[in-house]
């Protein structure tokens, strides 16, 4: 069907943005102003991800153009999420790196924090360090815990060290040196002799990108960092210059953890950021969609093709976590990943996605994933010789997804492989292939459920207070199911929720996030040392937000500081509005931290006395409502109900016919009851229970639960 030509302004322009998942790579295009969109969608390329960059960014121009009779509008900007990073560090694939330290530190990357994530296994298997034993140098240097020089670092050792790294044959090199959070001076002068000696080299140092105490954390995160910067600098390259063929003049920004975007040169130089940055859209689409509603308490669910996550939303905010993990041995267990410092929105991996594959496991039960069929092969129903029976195929047997419109019929899924692939594991449980489907679907979901419980839970709050946000192309099609076992009452279900993720990097605010390390009591804080370490990181900060194009005059700022009673091990993160700093904000301070610490533990310590470890600074332009209207010609003249189609009922244990609907022919204000199903080009909307449905002024679907 053609387009409808749409009027051009001489003051329109467009925004892409670009995700790439581990099983598609989504791309969405918002015209400016009146926020109409259009959507491209396509298996994302392992060997070359840029590839598939570049054919999203190809159709959304074909459907831009098609749509303005002609040449569309320039493309202003192009924000883009990747999984590059996480890939990188789990399937070990980053450069050759080195590791300077302190003497006498060597083998912390070894040591860590020698603890048995699962206690009584006694074949476990420990994260193996990044930087190989055999590439660590020592450099003789030591400052103190204030961060004075102890041992100085002299021209004689910096030679040797520079010899030393000549013979590692590395790529990259990453410093790490005892309190240099505290002074980073010999850091600085390490670097400065290397980059002198060999150009070429890829350096990071720890004072650069986490200046944090911690030092295994610290070190393990310098190290991360080293290692992906190379692979993300060539990437981030090539593909700078692909999309200026596409798009010239067009600045690419870059998706980070936190929250925000930043410059493709700052992403280049600092590139563990952008480690959960495709999760991180898909909670910033959700906060949006929950923002319009009038909605400030939210469970954001995520579930793509290769992993579903969640993240808990309060005052409008998704929460933010200063330390996390990445690269897990045992996918679900905390402690058996690599241990990074940076800011990242508080994201928990919940469970499977719609390429996870189901086995049989040692007991003899069925279980579902970690391993997942990704975008090649793909799930057996995809006909692209994947064999094994993933979540897809068992949505697709239970009739949750329409074989024939599947990507808006581009891809025809085969239900007689799905049911082959079933048949496999059928035959060994002694099921009917419809039993294995339900039974995978299942417990996928009761996975999610209970995973997304305790999240909530360790918060400090109640489930059945929030409401959930689905976004990714699977989130539509598992939302209520695990909202009911959550006894969650509302789901919200966004506009393009199978690209969800693009629409948070189009609401993304630009961000920039600095801390600095220096344990100090609060009654004997230096303020006027505060004060000038402060100015220092708000202009390294408003450097950085220029760069990625955001308008330093109309920035927000926030200082941030982790305290604990002094002697504790865990800090508790309070959060002002930009002051000037002096001592008049000890008072404050500690009137928050009470506050939140009583919120966390029920009671104060007597006698005991506040410390602040850590000062964090953030920066971000200002956060906007943004609504989104479809540009192609999804929406019609009135509602389009496709027939009926049997699908399995859960709390019924049988297929039954349900009314199958085109999404976007529900006009707002649209009522119908469930069971029902809405399908849409990138995604399903699955309601297998009673419920009352609406469709709100955005075109948001709101679904109220009525069986639990």
């Amino acid at each position: 069907m053609k387009e409808k030509s749409i009027k051009s302004n001489r003051y329109d322009n467009i925004r892409i943005a670009v995700d790439i998942g581990g099983t598609f790579t989504d791309g969405l295009a918002v015209l400016v102003p009146g926020g109409r969109i259009w959507v491209a969608k396509t298996l994302t390329t392992p060997r070359d991800p840029g590839e598939a960059v570049s054919t999203v960014i190809v159709d959304l121009l074909r459907q831009l153009a098609s749509a303005r009779a002609g040449k569309p509008p320039a493309v202003t900007e192009i924000v883009h999420g990747t999984t590059l990073v996480t890939n990188t560090l789990i399937e070990r694939k980053g450069a050759k790196t080195g590791l300077v330290v302190t003497k006498g530190t060597r083998d912390v990357l070894s040591i860590g924090r020698e603890i048995r994530y699962e206690l009584y296994d006694l074949n476990l298997e420990i994260p193996k360090p990044l930087v190989a034993e055999s590439l660590r140098l020592e450099v003789d240097e030591r400052l103190d815990v204030e961060g004075e020089v102890v041992t100085p670092l002299d021209d004689a050792e910096l030679a040797r060290l520079t010899g030393e790294i000549g013979k590692l044959g590395v790529d990259a090199v990453a410093v790490c040196l005892l309190h240099a959070y505290v002074n980073d001076e010999h850091e600085k002068k390490i670097a400065a002799a290397i980059r002198k000696k060999f150009p070429a080299l890829a350096v990071s140092i720890s004072s650069g990108i986490a200046r944090e105490i911690r030092e295994y954390e610290r070190m393990s995160t310098t190290a991360a960092n080293a290692y992906v910067q190379p692979l993300v600098a060539e990437y981030l390259e090539r593909l700078d210059s692909r999309v200026n063929k596409l798009a010239p003049g067009a600045p690419l920004r870059i998706m980070v953890s936190s929250g925000g975007f930043t410059s493709g040169k700052a992403a280049a130089e600092t590139p563990i950021l952008l480690l959960e940055s495709g999760p991180a859209g898909g909670v910033l689409s959700a906060v949006n969609t929950a923002r319009n509603a009038g909605i400030d308490q939210i469970l954001a669910f995520d579930m793509g093709g290769t992993t579903a996550k969640a993240c808990v939303v309060v005052g409008g905010e998704p929460l933010i976590a200063h330390s996390f993990e990445c690269a897990r041995v045992s996918r679900f267990a905390r402690g058996s990943g690599l241990p990074i410092l940076m800011p990242s929105i508080d994201l928990i991996e919940i469970g499977a996605g719609g390429g996870s594959i189901a086995h049989i496991n040692d007991l003899g039960l069925l279980n579902v994933g970690p391993e997942s069929a990704g975008a090649d092969p793909g799930p057996a129903c995809y006909g692209q010789g994947g064999s094994g029976a993933t979540v897809t195929d068992a949505d697709l047997v239970l009739g949750y997804l329409n074989a024939d419109n599947f990507l808006g019929g581009e891809m025809k899924l085969r239900k007689d492989l799905a049911i082959v692939a079933l048949q496999k594991l059928a035959t060994s449980l002694k099921l009917t292939p419809t039993e294995v489907a339900w039974g995978i679907c299942n417990i996928v979901n009761e996975n999610m459920a209970s995973a997304a419980r305790i999240h909530i839970a360790e918060k400090g709050h109640d489930p059945r207070e929030f409401a959930m946000v689905a976004t990714g192309g699977a989130g539509p099609l598992h939302v209520v199911e695990v909202a009911r076992k959550l006894q969650i009452p509302r789901v919200l279900a966004t506009i393009a929720a199978g690209a969800g993720s693009c629409l948070g990097l189009l609401a993304a605010p630009a961000r920039v996030d600095r801390a600095w390390s220096n344990p100090t009591l609060l009654k004997d804080i230096e303020w006027d040392r505060v004060a000038t370490v402060y100015a220092d990181l708000r202009a390294d900060a408003e450097n950085e937000l220029k760069s990625a194009g955001a308008d330093t005059v109309s920035l927000q700022w926030w200082i941030g500081a982790e305290m604990r009673y002094a002697g504790q091990g865990h800090n508790v993160s309070v959060s002002l509005p930009w002051r000037r700093i002096t001592s008049g904000m000890a008072p404050v301070l500690l009137k928050e931290f009470e506050k939140r610490y009583k919120q966390f533990y029920g009671h104060l310590v007597p006698n005991a006395a506040p410390q602040i470890v850590t000062w964090r600074l953030t920066g971000r332009s200002v956060v906007r409502k943004h609504k989104f209207i479809w540009g192609d010609t999804r929406i019609s003249a009135k509602p389009l109900m496709r027939g009926k189609r049997d699908i399995w009922l859960p709390l019924r244990r049988k297929y039954a016919p349900v009314p199958v609907y085109d999404r976007y022919s529900l006009k707002p204000g649209s009522r119908i009851s469930g069971p029902v199903i809405l399908e849409e080009r990138e995604s399903t909307l699955v309601v297998p229970v009673a419920a009352d449905v609406r469709v709100l002024p955005d075109y948001t679907v709101s679904i109220t639960i009525k069986e639990f």
